[in-house]
């Protein structure tokens, strides 16, 4: 029991999760405001504003460099990852993104030449981010542990 008393006790990790959790209920909100739809799938989703990867790193990585400081090894790995994480948003997954709608477009045109089917459902399009998504999740990382620092009782 002591176990997951501990989890909910342990600031780096708390920190992270706050940082996923508030970029994913940040993308729920934007959606209702921009949109003017309700779509409980943002609260999950990958892609969009903010960057809930970028978010979750950022606040991991200093975390770490709140409770350890910047001259911990935890610090150096956390942010080595952090940027890691933030080029592959922008990189490889925002590349999937694009290609998905283009192979979309493709099989869309296919079936409705009634040739064939070509696939049965969409590719997920909204897979990786703009720099300015990133951007954001970052700042949002970023400000969430020294946010519950002040908070947080030891």
């Amino acid at each position: 029991m002591t176990h997951i008393i501990g989890i909910f006790q342990n600031f780096n990790l708390m920190c992270a999760l706050s940082g996923f959790v508030v970029a994913q209920i940040a993308k729920f909100f934007i959606t209702l405001i921009t949109d003017k739809k309700i779509d409980f799938n943002k609260l999950l989703c990958n892609g969009g504003m903010p960057s809930s990867h970028s978010s979750t790193v950022c606040a991991l990585a200093v975390s770490f460099g709140i409770s350890n400081g910047t001259r911990d090894p935890l610090f150096a790995i956390a942010v080595i990852l952090a940027f890691v994480v933030m080029i592959d948003a922008m990189g490889v997954r925002r590349a999937a993104g694009e290609q998905a709608k283009v192979l979309n477009k493709i099989a869309k045109d296919l079936f409705e030449k009634g040739t064939t089917e070509y696939l049965a459902k969409d590719l997920k399009e909204y897979v990786g981010h703009t720099p300015f998504q990133v951007l954001i999740g970052a700042a949002v990382g970023v400000s969430l542990p020294f946010i519950l620092n002040y908070f947080w009782v030891r």
